[in-house]
């Protein structure tokens, strides 16, 4: 009968928003219970419900009080059916879509928690290995991933405000970090900043921002030993001509990462590319940065590139990152 009901409304038989609250109320009484339904009303009641939201402006809010992140990922964790689980990722996708700024925040923040992007590894992208995810649920995944990466469009497009002691803050931390225990004259030129009297000035540019700061501030203080404080002081003893400057380095790869992941950009509806990393780890758009960071050096290294090849080792290192972040 419900499956009757949606071929009739994909019709037109009748706008969704005449579609009356006790009948919602029914449909998302589906996805609430304890006991799984049986998997055509299931996935019939979930298309419904993804249908009010992208449709009904005013039955959209009914939907959304109602359900909630932990029902729906239940169904990808108790149903091995593919359709069941592209059906709740249609419509988690419909409701993070279109929930306004502050709930898009809460939408993020709890997708990526460890906890939510464990149920879909575990349940739905471990078929990637194999090539067993089909188009559609490819393409659920691609507008999931696109909605998560573009929570980072805010601090892309936001300039250092020279009043911002956070900000301010954090560059002096990475200066304190790298170097500790070494002593270095002009140590925010040998950071690779252009502005190095007053570095904040290299933060105004958008794209990308306070972005390439968060990044750098990450990687100094998850990867330092090995990366961060490696980086800095190999190029402290190379020739000035020859070093590679972190400062630039990182904000102009942030900025080429921004392009590559279309951040920002509202997810079209043929997009079907997504990358597993973006689900399995905590911070996957600061780790990606932190790989290619490492790439970006040793390609300087091994180029024995001069500051005027900076275009051209960037280059180079574009075609990185598509590798890099699909392990």
């Amino acid at each position: 009968m419900l499956t009757s009901f949606l071929e009739l409304m994909d019709h037109g038989i009748m706008p969704w928003d005449d579609l009356q609250p006790p009948f919602i109320e029914k449909m998302v009484s589906f996805i609430n219970v304890q006991v799984t339904p049986e998997t055509r009303t299931l996935s019939t009641a979930l298309t419904i419900l993804e249908n009010i939201v992208l449709n009904s402006q005013s039955k959209y809010t009914l939907v959304e009080k109602q359900i909630t992140i932990p029902h729906l990922l239940q169904h990808i964790s108790n149903s091995k059916k593919v359709e069941i689980q592209q059906s709740v990722l249609a419509l988690i996708n419909a409701l993070f879509q279109k929930s306004e700024a502050q709930k898009r925040k809460y939408w993020a923040a709890t997708l990526s928690s460890r906890q939510y992007r464990t149920i879909l590894t575990n349940n739905v992208l471990i078929h990637a290995e194999t090539g067993g995810i089909g188009a559609d649920m490819a393409h659920q995944l691609y507008v999931l991933q696109q909605l998560l990466l573009n929570q980072y469009e805010e601090r892309m497009n936001t300039s250092m405000d020279p009043s911002d002691q956070d900000a301010t803050d954090k560059i002096k931390e990475l200066r304190r970090i790298a170097f500790e225990e070494a002593r270095v004259q002009k140590e925010y030129k040998k950071l690779g900043f252009r502005n190095d009297i007053n570095p904040a000035q290299d933060f105004m540019e958008t794209p990308p921002g306070m972005l390439a700061l968060d990044n750098m501030i990450f990687f100094a203080r998850n990867h330092w030993i090995s990366g961060y404080a490696k980086l800095v002081l190999e190029n402290c003893y190379r020739a000035d001509s020859h070093e590679c400057p972190f400062g630039r380095a990182s904000i102009e790869l942030t900025k080429l990462l921004c392009e590559i992941l279309k951040i920002g950009e509202v997810p079209t509806e043929q997009g079907q590319t997504f990358h597993p990393m973006f689900f399995s780890h905590d911070h996957a758009f600061e780790e990606l940065f932190s790989i290619c960071i490492v790439l970006l050096n040793k390609t300087w290294k091994e180029m024995k590139a001069t500051t005027e090849d900076f275009s051209k080792v960037l280059s180079v290192v574009r075609a990185g990152p598509d590798h890099s972040h699909k392990q």
